[in-house]
């Protein structure tokens, strides 16, 4: 048997009272993809960031190419052998494209005191071209990029510095059908030059179908690896949560709604290059899902109907025929937003649990409408996290220190604790866990009872067609299609609409 390129022993990591890692064993060996899976919090991120240098850990030893390892950042990781691309965004906007894939390295462009920028964006052209991602150039502004492509972008700056061990944490998730298919040929790469892939997903089908072995984490302690021979969904999933879980993810019911009043509608929306001529309306009581390719215009109609950017002609009305002109006039109807980038649109990333939280409800706890309180905001943020089962230290944490799906579970609150009306759920279970997507889908369940009216917008066809009352495909910044809820839908049905 081949020796382990990264050896992790007995790894302990803790936050504050919450304990992250409990004495984690861990090996990544050459030409093997390994998973690693389990619910939200528990090590997955934490493991993997130790290995390449982001964060240090408490206790335990590792070994690289059996020399002991001991990463001083990121960066020296890379430079020694171990890149990791994160879960959120790892860019800068404000600089090139090219700048940012040599962000470190801009000296070596140099020549005298002016920087050679046509070398740097050839280099960065090349470093692009090498993982499939020409659509992307070195001199774009970083700004420019959609989410996705700010990622292709992270993959290309960790995959040109050839390391021997890659992490990739939770990174497919951000990206369309053809962006998954370049990460899944980098890894497939990997493998092939006898190198090492640690891959953190929560997508368990896609972790079956991609690695070689999948190591099963739960409350900070290594459960089980399984062989690609021994892989089954039931076992595994069993491993995650400790038990066996039971009953559909998604709604069981195909009654459609009975209220016929319209929550909000799009007229004729359009932005040049994005959204032509779009037409939709959302009932009370009722789910639309909104589905589609990365750029088909659905992430962007998303915004557009938040007030969150105003479209070129055409408006945004509720039902009683007031314009949604901004967020101030959503939140003012009882509209509220979960962004697909929760960690730059949705999120105060350095601020606590409460702050996040408490921000967004300030008009519903303050007393008189005017006068804010510790107590009453204390019980306001409290009750969310009691509800939405925010797994947490205390509500002083910061949020930065959560778990993808914690994280989420901060930003429903900040809705959901201010009585949103209509929701509008841009990927809203992109990066958590099977355990947190049942309740976030219950959730949406339950709301949808109470006569709220909900929208998701989702790169994920079984989540839409395992929610929606009414399914909307998008093209090229069209509608292509609308399907009514049935049990006989299919992503056959579905997909020739989108492509």
């Amino acid at each position: 048997m081949k020796a382990p390129i990264l050896q992790m022993k007995n790894i302990h990591k803790r936050f504050s009272s919450t304990i992250a890692l409990d004495g984690v064993d861990l090996d990544a060996f050459p030409g093997e993809i390994c998973g690693l899976i389990g619910e939200n919090g528990s090590g997955k991120s934490t493991i993997s960031s130790i290995a390449a240098g982001m964060q240090k850990a408490d206790e335990g030893e590792m070994f690289f190419r059996g020399e002991p390892w001991s990463p001083v950042s990121m960066i020296d990781a890379l430079e020694k052998g171990i890149g990791m691309i994160v879960q959120e965004s790892g860019t800068i906007s404000g600089i090139s494209v090219a700048e940012n894939l040599f962000l470190a390295e801009v000296k070596k462009f140099r020549k005298g005191p002016v920087v050679d920028r046509e070398e740097m964006n050839r280099q960065a052209d090349l470093a692009l071209d090498a993982i499939g991602a020409s659509d992307i150039r070195g001199n774009m502004p970083m700004s420019a990029l959609d989410f996705q492509a700010r990622k292709l972008v992270e993959i290309a700056k960790v995959v040109m510095k050839d390391p021997d061990v890659l992490v990739v944490d939770e990174t497919s998730t951000a990206l369309s059908h053809e962006g998954r298919n370049i990460l899944y040929d980098v890894m497939r790469r990997f493998r092939e030059e006898d190198k090492a892939v640690l891959f953190i997903s929560h997508d368990l089908d896609e972790i079956m179908d991609v690695c070689d072995t999948l190591t099963v984490l739960r409350d900070g302690n290594l459960i089980r690896t399984f062989s690609k021979e021994e892989f089954n969904p039931d076992a595994i999933r069993m491993s995650m949560i400790g038990r066996e879980l039971k009953g559909d993810y998604y709604r069981s019911d195909f009654i459609p709604s009975s209220l016929d009043e319209i929550a909000l509608k799009g007229e004729d929306l359009s932005i040049p290059g994005e959204l032509d001529g779009v037409d939709l309306t959302l009932r009370k009581g009722e789910i639309v899902g909104i589905g589609g390719l990365s750029h088909c215009g659905m992430h962007t109609l998303g915004k557009v109907l938040f007030g969150a950017i105003r479209p070129e002609s055409g408006r945004v009305v509720t039902g009683d025929g007031s314009e949604i002109r901004d967020e101030g006039s959503s939140m003012k109807h009882n509209i509220g937003y979960v962004a697909k980038d929760r960690d730059t649109e949705s999120l105060n990333l350095t601020a606590s649990i409460r702050d996040n939280i408490a921000i967004a409800g300030l008009d519903r706890y303050a007393v008189s409408g005017f006068l804010l309180t510790a107590g009453n905001e204390k019980k306001y943020v409290d009750k969310q996290i009691a509800d939405l089962s925010i797994k947490c230290s205390d509500r002083d944490q910061a949020v930065q220190q959560l778990s993808g799906g914690n994280k989420q579970k901060v930003v429903f609150g900040k809705w959901i604790g201010r009585g949103s009306d209509i929701l509008i759920l841009d990927c809203p279970t992109r990066g958590v866990d099977i355990g947190v997507k049942r309740d976030m889908y219950r959730l949406m369940s339950d709301m949808k009872k109470q006569g709220k009216a909900i929208l998701i917008i989702s790169e994920e066809l079984p989540e839409l067609i395992g929610m929606s009352d009414r399914l909307i495909i998008m093209k090229d910044g069209r509608i292509t299609k609308e399907f009514t809820r049935s049990e006989s839908l299919s992503d056959a049905d579905v997909i020739n609409y989108m492509i």
